[in-house]
C-alpha cells in the first residue's frame, strides 16, 4: 500500500503504437493507443500491483512527460499562445516543441510555471448559462 501523501512518479513517453508509462521506482509499466486509456490501465496495474482493495487514484500520480509528448497530447495549449503567456519568443518555443532545438533547466521551469499557471486558471472557472 501506499501513503495519501507520497506520489508515484511516472514517465510517459510517446511510441509508435501510441504511449508508454512506466514507474520510476517500481516495476510497473503499461502501453496505451491514447493518454486517457493509458492513466486507465495505469491505475488498473498499480493497484493489481500494491494488491491493494483500495483503487490508486490519478492524484497519487506524478506524471512526467516527455517535452514534445506534452504539447503532441495536449494540443489544446498552443505553443503560441504559451509564448505569448510566459513572454517567450513563439519561434524559439516552437523549436522547443518540435524538437529541433532542447531547452534549458531555467527555460523549461519557465515553461512549466507557464503551464500550471494556464491549468490553475481554468480549475478556477465556472460557466454558467444566461
Amino acid at each position: 500500500m501506499i501513503s495519501n501523501k507520497k506520489k508515484i512518479k511516472v514517465v510517459v513517453e510517446k511510441t509508435s503504437t501510441g504511449f508508454s508509462a512506466y514507474c520510476i521506482d517500481l516495476s510497473v509499466f503499461t502501453e496505451a493507443n491514447g493518454v486517457n486509456e493509458l492513466y486507465e490501465n495505469l491505475l488498473e496495474a498499480l493497484t493489481l500491483y500494491f494488491e491493494d482493495e483500495n483503487p490508486i487514484r490519478k492524484e497519487q500520480l506524478d506524471l512526467r512527460f516527455d517535452f514534445r509528448t506534452f504539447f503532441q497530447d495536449y494540443k489544446i495549449l498552443n505553443a503560441r499562445f504559451l509564448a505569448e503567456r510566459i513572454g517567450m519568443n513563439q519561434s524559439l518555443l516552437a523549436q522547443y516543441t518540435s524538437g529541433i532545438k532542447k531547452p534549458s533547466e531555467k527555460q523549461l521551469k519557465r515553461i512549466l510555471n507557464g503551464i500550471h499557471s494556464v491549468g490553475k486558471e481554468l480549475s478556477d472557472i465556472s460557466l454558467i448559462l444566461k
